[in-house]
């Protein structure tokens, strides 16, 4: 009877992790493919620009020549900042309380999203860290107007990207401002609409997590945090480059021409490529820089855009807060973009 019990035993499957250990595990899983993703889309470029002078001797592709030429100049342009964005990123994750974000906050969630806002100045994050850490905020009691405030704020108001497309827009101060002012006005809107016209039922609140041990736990979390980061947003980059290279050199003048000459479609089309394109806000300013046949409007509209709304940005949403809420709050954050990028346009461009 008891051979038979332990016979028994040995063939029963083990059962499937849940709660922190299972949590865990996928998230380890989920790290693991990003890194390879990221690495893969790295290596594509690295084959395509290093191959790039054989093809062209071979096959007689010149325009292959000038295709590599953008890619290396967008990304060698952005790495720099991806790095310092990154870095800060996950110190960020890794060393700042959770608890430092709901003390600075008022109560008064009207009053809580204008200091969410400007909160993303000095507490900088890229897109994929600042879903979790409003997921972490809205545990932490925090107002949830006030948290997707802040997931809209930090990554296109901190000082990384304001100094990036300082760089990549020379001599033109006032797209720096344009794109604070807008990016600002569009999270801080999208925080009061959220008060005004939001639901609960629509916001799945994200469960809670083990956080990391002191010490050597919290160097690892911002080893893993930094690598994460790092490759995932540098393929996104690499994706972001290679699309913005393929246009400039395949898409004729005269469509170019024809987008200069509807502004509303140029600003629309610009902005459907921030979504889709999914750069990150670290290094879209390069990218936004080569569409040189749009205009200062749509460029910028590109550039509010992208860090609120993107592809990447709804699935992670979808995942942290529910899709009823990511096709929703997404949909709006997009019209609300457009409008403030167009409005601080008109007065500062």
């Amino acid at each position: 009877m008891r051979e038979g019990s332990a016979s028994t035993a040995t063939k029963t499957p083990p059962a499937r992790l849940s709660g922190p250990q299972g949590d865990d595990a996928d998230a380890e899983r989920r790290r693991a493919r990003t890194a390879a993703v990221g690495t893969a889309l790295v290596g594509v470029a690295v084959v395509a620009v290093l191959t790039g002078p054989w093809l062209e001797r071979r096959f007689g592709l010149a325009a292959l020549g000038a295709w590599r030429t953008l890619l290396v100049a967008i990304v060698m342009q952005g790495v720099p900042f991806l790095v310092l964005g990154t870095i800060v990123s996950a110190a960020i994750g890794a060393f700042v309380p959770d608890r430092v974000f709901s003390r600075i906050l008022p109560r008064n969630p009207v009053l809580a999203v204008p200091v969410a806002g400007v909160a993303g100045v000095v507490l900088p994050g890229c897109e994929c860290a600042s879903v979790p850490v409003a997921g972490s905020l809205m545990r932490r009691g925090v107002a949830p107007a006030a948290a997707l405030t802040f997931l809209l704020a930090a990554p296109a108001v901190n000082p990384v990207v304001l100094v990036a497309t300082t760089i990549a827009f020379p001599g033109r101060p006032e797209m720096v401002a344009a794109r604070f002012v807008a990016s600002l006005a569009a999270s801080i809107a999208m925080g009061w609409l959220w008060i005004k016209r939001g639901r609960e039922e629509w916001l799945r609140l994200p469960k809670g997590h083990t956080h990391s041990a002191p010490g050597a736990g919290r160097l690892e979390a911002f080893r893993r945090g930094l690598q994460h980061d790092f490759l995932q947003a540098g393929g996104f980059l690499v994706i972001g480059a290679m699309a913005a290279a393929t246009f400039n050199v395949l898409v004729p003048p005269s469509v170019l021409e024809a987008f200069s000459g509807s502004p509303w479609l140029g600003l629309l089309v610009a902005a459907a490529l921030a979504v889709l394109l999914s750069v990150c806000s670290e290094a879209d300013a390069f990218v936004a820089s080569s569409f040189t046949g749009f205009s200062p409007t749509a460029r910028l509209a590109f550039m509010v855009v992208g860090p609120m709304v993107d592809m990447k940005l709804i699935a992670l949403q979808s995942g942290a807060f529910g899709r009823a809420f990511a096709v929703r709050f997404c949909a709006a954050t997009f019209v609300v973009a457009i409008l403030c990028a167009v409005l601080v346009a008109g007065v500062l461009l």
